[in-house]
């Protein structure tokens, strides 16, 4: 099989992450694509909120696809969340699988300071999403491929909300419903 990871934080998730997902899904002929929340982010200083509400809404962001599916393993594992853990983790329960790790081009080009980057490309196949915004420095082995352009960010979305604009169409319906009654967000 061929399957597609994608972490983050997912504080809180958005149609880009989800347009991101099943672009690449089409374009690459993934046969599943992971989507993995970060317990605790090793290159972000970002307030997250409680990571049973970012998966959660994860849960439900992704509940009509049945290409996607949830990962928990990184929160469950608690800490800090190194990517080199869970491939090596995927690798482990999968071997017969290939492995395609998403990440956008502002993550590629800082790459290289993640923890055993090496060992990450050559465990699996990284596939960066071009973004104008943040034009790719180094190649070094990528696969890039164009998407659509979607400049929503969940630091936009949070900030949309702590001053009370309307988040409805940049949010999957059921995770602004969730936001709302869990009162997520807010000052």
């Amino acid at each position: 099989m061929k399957i597609g990871i994608l972490g983050g934080t997912f504080n809180p998730p958005h149609i880009g992450h989800l347009i991101l997902a099943q672009t690449l899904t089409e374009k690459l002929k993934l046969n599943k694509f992971f989507l993995i929340p970060t317990n605790m982010p090793p290159h972000k200083n970002t307030y997250l909120i409680d990571a049973k509400h970012r998966l959660n809404m994860v849960k439900l962001a992704i509940e009509n696809n049945p290409t996607f599916e949830l990962l928990d393993w990184e929160v469950k594992r608690g800490g800090i969340s190194y990517t080199i853990d869970t491939v090596k983790e995927l690798k482990k329960k999968f071997p017969q699988d290939e492995f395609f790790l998403i990440m956008g081009s502002d993550l590629a080009n800082d790459f290289y300071t993640w923890k055993h980057y090496r060992e990450i490309k050559r465990l699996v196949k990284i596939v960066i999403a071009k973004r104008e915004i943040f034009p790719i420095k180094k190649k070094n082995s990528f696969f890039a491929l164009d998407i659509i352009q979607i400049n929503i960010t969940s630091s936009l979305v949070r900030e949309y909300i702590r001053k009370g604009v309307s988040v409805r169409y940049l949010i999957p319906e059921k995770v602004f419903g969730y936001i709302k009654k869990n009162r997520l967000y807010r000052k």
